[in-house]
């Protein structure tokens, strides 16, 4: 079995777009609270989900929208619940981080960690009641310093669950630098509870698919959980809105508006010691240069434009099936938009 790259990138390419409309929406006020993107990370949801069938279940982080569009969760349905709708998802109650699909055995919770424990529950049940089934769990790197992932991880290992632990590292937790939070390297502390572990490229979508089909193998013949370590960038930051981001992009309106306050809080004569103040600049500085820096990077290494050079399509099939989508997603966000009846 080989992956359909035509596939992946067509779902990638719909998961884009498609939060990129829910993004407009955020932005015309319709959407309320706070708003997060899984832009970045299309190339891992595509790659493991790819591979799930009939009978598996998703616990999901508060990043839930693109694998619960990948795994064919109703796009209208999703629009409605994030604009608070009583038809939406869950009636409108669970905004776009608490939802829950039962026919697609998906669920998504804000709490941190709260996949892993989850996604152990999901594999518990379909060792007992769908053999041959199993769960998977995403969560960002900041949750596996919390105790709840850390448990999972090992009761899925004494049960030999079958559950793939996947971890969407994107090198932040919020504004700070993972390094400074987490000891160790991820990998080789999945390895200690004696659990497969492998580092991803999560950028490639190739690199993840190959690494997801040995996983799930694994896990349907019965082997237990494997834990996959992909490295990401996220397009919009933590959030929409995300203030080091809009400090760093043109048109720079918000480092302009910030830079005064932040100079005047340093120099004025209450306060800290001027060393302990003049430290801090330095440390927003540093952090507003490393913004910059990965968001850059984050630019060059978008997950869809290497899929794209990967695809071996004439340009007027590649410019037609990226009509085709956008298409696609315009009508989804018209009909989901319209009043209700």
């Amino acid at each position: 079995m080989q992956p359909d790259l035509k596939l992946l990138y067509t779902k990638m390419l719909r998961s884009r777009f498609f939060e990129e409309s829910v993004a407009q929406l955020w932005r015309e006020g319709l959407i309320s609270g706070e708003m997060h993107l899984g832009t970045g990370e299309e190339a891992i949801v595509a790659g493991v989900v790819d591979h799930l069938q009939e009978g598996d279940a998703m616990a999901l982080d508060h990043r839930g929208t693109s694998p619960l569009l990948m795994r064919g969760v109703n796009p209208v349905l999703l629009v409605r619940e994030f604009l608070g709708r009583a038809d939406g998802l869950c009636s409108g109650m669970g905004g776009h981080m608490h939802l829950f699909s039962k026919q697609h055995l998906a669920a998504s919770s804000g709490i941190v960690g709260a996949s892993g424990p989850a996604a152990v529950g999901f594999a518990l049940a379909a060792l007992y009641l769908r053999p041959g089934t199993l769960a998977v769990a995403f969560f960002g790197e900041g949750a596996t310093n919390q105790g709840m992932l850390m448990e999972a991880m090992n009761l899925a290992v004494v049960w030999r669950l079958p559950v793939l632990f996947v971890c969407k590292d994107n090198n932040w937790a919020i504004t700070t630098e993972s390094s400074l939070a987490i000891g160790g390297e991820l990998v080789s502390r999945a390895r200690g509870f004696g659990m497969p572990a492998v580092e991803v490229d999560g950028r490639d979508v190739l690199a993840v698919w190959h690494a997801a089909r040995e996983a799930t193998d694994r896990a349907r013949a019965g082997d237990g959980p494997t834990f996959i370590h992909a490295r990401c960038h996220h397009l919009e930051g933590h959030f929409l809105g995300f203030q080091l981001l809009r400090i760093v992009r043109p048109p720079f309106i918000e480092a302009l508006a910030t830079t005064g306050p932040l100079l005047r809080s340093a120099l004025r004569r209450r306060g800290a010691p001027l060393r302990d103040r003049l430290e801090g600049v330095e440390m927003i500085v540093r952090l507003i240069l490393r913004t910059y820096k990965e968001d850059s990077a984050a630019r060059r290494t978008d997950p869809l434009v290497r899929a794209r050079r990967q695809l071996e399509l004439e340009p007027a099939e590649l410019a037609a099936l990226e009509e085709e989508v956008a298409h696609q997603v315009r009508e989804v966000i018209e009909l989901a938009t319209r009043p209700a009846a």
